[in-house]
């Protein structure tokens, strides 16, 4: 967590409790639970920034939660653009972000893939035909091989080029 969003978890803490007569000890708990999971040092949850662990981390229920002027100041708080989130939730966007580029990486070599495939078998049927071809071409010079030696005594047969 950066300076700024923690003099702004500061001051959005002061306010609420300058605002309010007394704040209860459940709202003692959930400001110091959320600090606590701002600055990723959850005690009892898995330390993601969630409404849940918040109060599990607070020991308080969830209806206690959104009772408590805590939870408008929460949500305040984390509206702020310039909010740095706990670590491990910007880790797990990061390996949501990765896991949505892999799909996409995978997507565009399996059609990558489709389009080489039908490639390949394209030039096998090129090549087959060429072959057949080329067969004809053979069987029709050894043909004209054949009728040429039997039918011209005056023709001389040229040695055949590789």
């Amino acid at each position: 967590m950066n300076d700024s969003t923690a003099l702004r978890i500061r001051q959005a803490f002061e306010r609420l409790t300058a605002g309010a007569s007394t704040l209860t000890a459940t709202d003692q708990a959930l400001m110091q639970a959320f600090e606590r999971l701002m600055h990723g040092l959850s005690e009892t949850t898995d330390g993601s920034l969630t409404v849940v662990n918040i109060c599990q981390e607070a020991g308080v229920s969830r209806a206690s939660y959104y009772r408590s002027p805590v939870a408008s100041t929460v949500k305040e708080i984390l509206a702020a653009p310039d909010v740095r989130r706990p670590e491990a939730d910007e880790l797990r966007a990061e390996v949501a972000r990765l896991k949505r580029q892999d799909r996409e990486l995978r997507s565009d070599h399996a059609i990558e893939v489709r389009e080489l495939k039908g490639t390949a078998a394209a030039y096998a049927n090129q090549i087959q035909v060429l072959a057949l071809r080329n067969a004809e071409v053979e069987a029709e010079n050894a043909a004209l091989r054949q009728q040429l030696n039997q039918t011209a005594t005056n023709v001389t047969v040229l040695p055949v080029q590789p």
